[in-house]
C-alpha cells in the first residue's frame, strides 16, 4: 500500500484481468455488471474517465463486487498454475481499500484492507496478495473502495505473482513443427513451453455485413486487445458482404495483412469455423499463433474478454478451451448461460447443475444470497448458486478459445452446417484430455435462444440430425431414452400443429440413417431442402400479421389455462386426442379461431383447435397452424417407424460413424471442400475412416446411394 511507482497501463503478460468501467452513458441496469454504486443519482455516481479509470466523489463507496470486476477465484484455483494472485490499484485520492471473498454459499468473508499510502503529489499504487487455497469449490475475489476525498483509479487489475510456466500434457498430442515441416508428437506427462500471448481471431459471417464489421471495430478499439491479434480470418459465406460497408475500409486498413476475408459458400457454422481452424493451421499460408479465439459475427464484444481468454489459457496448469459465457444481447444485464453439459441419458444439451438461464444480476447481484423463484422445471432459483464452480462438457463458438495444440490433435470440427458441432468438439476434446471451461468474466452479448424459433424451424432439423450423430459417436449404451425423448417431442409437436417441424425431423432420422458419407455432399444442399420441404406447411409461412387474415372466429373456452395437476393433464390430453381424432373443420382453415402469442402457443391449447394462428418469436409476423388429421397421421406413422428403426440399428450405426470420424474432422477431408483439386485433397483416400476404406452402411453403396439407387440427399 505504499506510494510505489503507478502502474503503466499497457499490455502486461502478467496481468490476469483488469478492472473495467462500463461504457459511457450505459444504463443502470448494464453498469451493474462492473460497479456497485449509491442508487441514488448523486453524489455516489461513478464517473468513467475511459474503460480503465474512474474519478469517484469524496465520501462514496463503491464495490467490485460484481459480474465483470469481481475475481473468479475458484477458477482460476482449478485450472490455473497459479497459488495467489496480486490486486493492484493505482489512485490519486484519500481512500481505503478492503478486500473480501466469497464461499461456495455466497457467504462474505473479509480478507484484508487499509489505507492507501499517497506521494506528496497524492498518488500511490496499493498491492494485495491474497492466496487462492481457500477456492476449491467456489468463491470469488473483490474489493470495495472507500473514498474520504474525491478519487481517481487511474488503472486497477488482478494480476499473477509469476509468469507463465509451460504446460503439463495429459495425454499424447501432435504439434507442428515449423524446422521440419511435420508433425512431432508429445506424450503424456511432457510439457509444452510457455505460449507467447498471440492469438488468430475467427469470425465467420453471413449476411451481417454490418455486424462483422462492428465485432471488426470493437476488437481494434482497445489498443492492448489489438496489440495480441496476429490475424483475423472471416469467412464470408454470404451474399452481403463486410466489404460493402461504409465502415470497412477503415477497419481493413487498421488490420492491413492480418486481415483475410476468406470466400465460399454458405456451409453453415461449422463451415466457416472449420474454414478459419483449416486457414490457421495451414503450413504456408497460416499463422503460428499459441490460440485460436472463435467468435460469432452477431455478437457485441466486451474487448477485455479476449484479454481475459488469453491470460486464462495461458496460465492453464494443463492445454484446455476457455469458453466465454452468454449475457443476453437484448436484456444487457442478463446472464444468459453459465454453463452446459450434456444429459447422458437423453443424449441433450441443458443447464449445468446448479445453474439456471438468464440470470438477471442488477435484481439479484452476486451479494444476493437468497432465492427468487423457480425456473421452467419448477426448481428454486438461486443466486448464491452464482459463487460455486460450474463444470461443464463444451462451450459455445459465440466465444471460445482454443489452443492451436488441441486442433493439430484432434482435428477439425465436423460437417454438420449448424447445431452440436461445439458440443462434439468440446467432447472430442474432453476425450483426448482438454477440459473445458466456461469461465466468469469472459464474456459476449448474443440473442437469447428464447428470441428465436430454432426448436421448431429449418434448425429443428439440424437439432435432430446431428444430436443422433453425436450420440452415436459419444453415447455409450441403450438409445431407447434418446428415442423416447424424441418420441414424446413429436407427439408435443403434432398436438401444436407443428407439421413442417414433425416433417423435417423425419427427414433429420432419414440422413442419420443413411450414414456419415454423404455428410460432406449435403453439407451446402441440405438447407435449401429442407426450406423447400417446409414450404408445404402452412405452419411454416409467416404471414406479415393477423390482421391481414380474416377476424378470429373463437376457440372453445379456458383454452389457454394451463393443467396443473396431473388429473387436469390427464383430463386436457383426453379432450385433445378426442379433437385430433376428428377431421378437422375446413372453415377454420380460412378463417382461424384465435391469435395466440407463443406464449400461450402451447399443446393444451393448439391441439383443441382447427385453425389458429401463432405468432414468431420474434413478433415480426405470425404463422397459420391448421389441423389436418390425414397429414397428421401420415407424419406419426413414418417418425414412429423411423424411430424404431433408429433403436434397432444404432449401433450399427455408432460402428459406422467412430470409424468415419477421424476422415470426417481431417484436414485432408475438408480440402475437398475448400480446395478440390488440391494435393491435399488428393490425399483424402488415404485417411483413416475415408469412405474408400470401409463398408458402407447397410442397404447403401457408397456417398450416399441407397440400394434402391435413390439419392439418400
Amino acid at each position: 500500500m505504499s506510494a510505489t511507482s503507478s502502474l503503466d497501463n499497457q499490455f502486461d503478460p502478467t496481468r490476469l484481468t483488469r478492472i473495467i468501467l462500463p461504457k459511457s452513458g450505459e444504463p443502470r441496469d448494464v453498469r451493474s455488471l462492473y460497479i456497485v454504486e449509491n442508487e441514488q443519482a448523486t453524489p455516489g455516481r461513478v464517473t468513467a474517465l475511459s474503460r480503465t479509470e474512474a474519478k469517484i466523489p469524496a465520501g462514496t463507496e463503491i464495490s467490485f463486487e460484481t459480474y465483470f470486476n469481481a475475481f473468479p477465484a475458484s477458477y482460476w484455483r482449478r485450472w490455473s498454475q497459479l497459488s495467489e494472485v496480486q490486486l493492484r490499484v493505482d489512485l490519486t485520492g484519500d481512500a481505503r481499500i478492503d478486500i473480501y471473498r466469497s464461499k461456495i454459499d455466497g457467504s462474505r468473508i473479509a480478507v484484508t484492507g487499509g489505507n492507501v499510502d499517497v506521494d506528496s503529489s497524492g498518488r500511490g499504487l496499493a498491492e494485495f496478495t491474497v492466496s487462492l487455497a481457500p477456492f476449491e469449490d467456489g468463491g470469488w475475489i473483490w474489493f470495495d473502495i472507500t473514498c474520504e476525498s474525491e478519487t481517481t483509479i487511474h488503472s486497477a487489475g488482478w494480476y499473477a505473482t509469476r509468469p507463465a510456466q509451460g504446460q503439463v500434457l495429459c495425454s499424447e498430442v501432435q504439434i507442428w513443427d515449423a524446422t521440419t515441416n511435420a508433425y512431432a508428437t508429445l506424450s503424456a506427462g511432457e510439457q509444452l513451453p510457455p505460449a507467447e500471448p498471440r492469438i488468430t481471431v475467427g469470425i465467420p459471417t453471413f449476411n451481417r455485413p454490418a455486424d462483422a464489421v462492428a465485432a471488426l471495430e470493437a476488437l481494434s478499439s482497445d489498443p492492448e486487445v489489438d496489440r495480441v491479434i496476429d490475424a483475423v480470418i472471416m469467412p464470408d459465406q454470404g451474399t452481403k458482404h463486410p466489404a460493402d460497408e461504409p465502415g470497412f475500409p477503415a477497419v481493413a486498413e487498421h488490420y492491413g495483412q492480418r486481415l483475410r476475408i476468406v470466400p465460399q459458400g454458405n456451409l453453415g457454422g461449422s463451415g466457416g469455423y472449420s474454414r478459419i481452424m483449416y486457414e490457421a493451421r495451414d503450413p504456408q499460408r497460416g499463422t503460428d499463433s499459441p490460440y485460436i479465439l472463435y467468435m460469432d459475427d452477431d455478437i457485441a464484444i466486451e474487448p477485455d474478454s479476449v484479454l481475459r481468454a488469453l491470460a486464462a489459457s495461458r496460465y492453464a496448469r494443463n492445454p484446455m478451451l476457455v469458453g466465454g459465457q452468454m449475457l443476453n444481447l437484448q436484456e444487457r444485464s442478463h446472464l444468459h448461460t453459465m454453463g452446459e453439459v450434456i444429459d447422458r441419458s437423453r443424449f441433450m444439451w441443458t443447464a449445468a447443475p446448479h445453474t439456471h438461464y438468464d440470470h438477471d444480476f442488477y435484481r439479484h447481484p452476486l451479494r444476493d444470497r437468497g432465492t427468487y423463484g423457480r425456473n421452467a422445471s419448477g426448481e428454486h432459483i438461486d443466486s448464491k448458486d452464482l459463487h460455486r464452480r460450474i463444470d461443464v462438457d463444451y462451450n459455445g463458438w459465440w466465444m471460445c478459445m482454443i489452443p492451436r495444440v488441441v486442433a493439430d490433435t484432434i482435428g477439425q470440427p465436423l460437417p454438420l452446417f449448424i447445431k452440436w458441432d461445439d458440443g462434439e468438439f468440446g467432447l472430442r476434446a474432453r476425450d483426448h484430455g482438454f477440459p473445458t471451461a466456461s469461465w466468469p468474466g469472459i464474456a459476449i452479448w448474443h440473442m437469447a435462444w428464447s428470441d428465436k424459433d430454432d426448436a421448431i424451424d429449418w434448425q429443428a432439423y439440424f437439432h435432430l440430425r446431428n444430436r443422433l450423430i453425436v450420440a452415436a459417436l459419444q453415447h455409450e449404451g441403450s438409445p431407447n431414452s434418446i428415442v423416447a425423448s424424441m418420441a414424446k417431442a413429436t407427439t408435443k409437436h403434432l398436438l401444436c400443429l407443428e407439421y413442417s417441424t414433425v416433417a423435417i425431423q423425419n427427414q433429420a432420422m432419414k440422413d442419420f440413417l443413411a450414414g456419415p458419407d454423404h455428410l460432406f455432399d449435403i453439407l451446402e444442399t441440405a438447407l435449401p431442402r429442407i426450406n423447400k420441404m417446409r414450404k408445404n406447411y402452412s405452419d411454416a409461412v409467416v404471414v406479415p400479421s393477423a390482421a391481414d387474415l380474416p377476424p378470429a372466429s373463437g376457440g372453445p373456452a379456458n383454452l389457454t389455462r394451463i393443467p396443473l395437476s396431473a388429473g387436469a393433464k390427464v383430463k386436457t390430453l383426453a379432450r385433445a386426442l378426442y379433437n385430433n381424432a376428428k377431421p378437422a373443420d375446413a372453415r377454420h382453415h380460412h378463417a382461424p379461431q384465435v391469435n395466440l402469442p407463443p406464449i400461450e402457443a402451447r399443446w393444451f391449447s393448439l391441439s383443441r383447435v382447427d385453425g389458429a394462428t401463432v405468432t414468431t418469436a420474434d413478433g415480426r409476423g405470425v404463422v397459420y397452424r391448421k389441423r389436418d388429421r390425414g397429414q397428421m397421421l401420415a407424419l406419426a406413422k413414418e417418425s414412429a417407424q423411423l424411430q424404431r428403426e433408429v433403436a434397432r440399428r444404432f449401433d450399427e450405426l455408432r460402428t459406422t460413424y467412430r470409424a468415419a470420424h477421424p476422415y470426417l474432422t481431417s484436414r485432408e477431408a475438408w480440402a475437398q471442400v475448400f480446395e478440390p483439386g488440391s494435393d491435399l485433397a488428393r490425399s483424402g483416400a488415404q485417411v483413416p475412416g475415408a469412405p474408400a476404406q470401409r463398408e458402407p452402411v447397410r442397404g447403401e453403396t457408397a456417398r450416399g446411394e441407397t440400394a434402391r439407387g435413390e439419392s439418400a440427399q
